[in-house]
């Protein structure tokens, strides 16, 4: 089973990946969720979030329907 950092490395990669097709930055997404880039830019680098976090992020760029696929863990 994957270990603890390949799922928060998973995670990021998701958020980023739809931050990147909505054409979001880092500072926009601090804006829309009341948060500071660094504080945003830290989380996404270290994968070190909570899954309310994310959802918070998703709905802000509003990403309704996500589909994940975990094959390669």
């Amino acid at each position: 089973m994957p270990d603890q950092s390949d799922w928060e490395a998973k995670a990021a990669n998701i958020l980023k990946s739809e931050l990147k097709r909505q054409g979001i930055t880092y500072a926009k997404l601090a804006d829309l969720i009341g948060d500071k880039e660094p504080n945003v830019r830290n989380k996404l680098s270290r994968g070190k979030f909570s899954a309310a976090f994310m959802l918070q992020a998703l709905a802000a760029i509003e990403v309704h329907d996500l589909r994940v696929i975990l094959l390669g863990l």
